[in-house]
């Protein structure tokens, strides 16, 4: 009875900050209580609300996984790799599409139970609309990476949890996917939960450039900027990469390319010459060779080391692949 009236007692006063915060009108100048106000204004949801995460249908969650298409192949490497930096420390990753559906996860076969009945599984919904402030939800409104930390989940239920996640953008620079990392662990120090938010962002920018250059495998992939136009804050924007045909118009571009020279969907459709761009001080002389050598190491991988082949593949000539392979080699030396 204790035990259940102290919960009881606990879920009121976070009702309560909530509705004082909001009352105040704070968000203005916090974006957790602008997610708050959303919640509980636009939403109309109720902090003390107790029932576990909505879950999508089996076809649902079918559906959102087949929209993604190639993608979550494309994903899973990362996935994996963020999960064995985690893993061991008690937490969950879970990828979401852009309506806050888990569609991919990765948890220790130890804590499946406990992360299933919270919701970090495939299949939970984890919208703002229906699960109020959170990492999944609200990343996908703000469109940028951000720490969720215990109490400031909207719900009262969830105020266990620490939540960190990134957005993706696709090469076309919508909103794709969200990568985000869960713990329900009470020591979660502050130095590891900067750790896991670096591992976070990493991980969600190099799905994002493998998507990029996947998308644009016959183009030339050109670094958009050099570091004087990048802002302090350029390794949690994303790339900044270009994708170029071979006539030099831009094909492509990520959504931070887009940002830092102000380009629209209209630039990009039009075919914009890389001349214009090139006479706004940009030195385009430096092509993203690593977009290239990966791309040719793929191909030659798919096809076993046979050179024939990986030049069919890239619709490249037996004699251009070598002479990039060449150049390859000398930059190694």
């Amino acid at each position: 009875r204790l035990v259940l009236s102290l919960s009881g007692f606990l879920m009121k006063t976070h009702s309560n900050v909530i509705d004082t915060a909001i009352e105040r009108d704070e968000a203005a100048r916090s974006p957790i209580v602008a997610s708050w106000q959303r919640s509980r204004i636009h939403h109309q949801l109720n902090p003390d609300e107790s029932n576990p995460p909505e879950r999508a249908s089996a076809k649902e969650l079918h559906e959102a996984q087949d929209q993604l298409g190639h993608f979550l192949h494309l994903s899973s490497a990362k996935l994996e790799q963020l999960f064995v930096a985690v893993g061991d420390a008690g937490c969950s990753v879970v990828l979401a599409n852009k309506e806050g559906i888990a569609v991919a996860r990765r948890g220790a076969k130890c804590d499946d139970t406990t992360f299933n009945k919270w919701g970090l599984w495939t299949g939970a919904i984890w919208s703002e609309e229906s699960e109020g402030t959170n990492g999944i939800g609200t990343c996908i409104v703000e469109k940028s990476p951000l720490m969720i930390h215990k109490d400031q989940h909207f719900h009262s239920k969830n105020t266990n949890l620490s939540c960190t996640a990134a957005p993706i953008f696709d090469h076309n620079a919508r909103l794709l996917a969200v990568i985000d990392v869960s713990s329900c662990r009470a020591d979660l120090t502050t130095g590891f939960s900067q750790l896991i938010f670096a591992s976070v962002v990493d991980a969600a920018r190099r799905i994002e450039t493998d998507n990029f250059i996947e998308n644009f495998s016959k183009s030339r992939i050109i670094l958009a900027a050099e570091p004087s136009l990048l802002d302090n804050h350029s390794h949690i924007k994303g790339p900044a990469l270009f994708a170029v045909d071979q006539d030099d118009l831009v094909i492509g571009a990520t959504r931070y390319a887009r940002d830092i020279y102000g380009l629209t969907d209209a630039d990009i459709n039009n075919s914009l010459p890389l001349s214009i761009l090139q006479g706004k001080t940009i030195d385009f002389a430096r092509d993203y060779t690593l977009a290239e050598r990966r791309t040719i190491q793929q191909s030659l991988a798919k096809s076993g080391g046979n050179i024939s082949a990986a030049a069919r593949d890239m619709e490249i000539s037996r004699a251009t692949l070598y002479r990039k392979l060449s150049k390859i080699r000398r930059q190694s030396c």
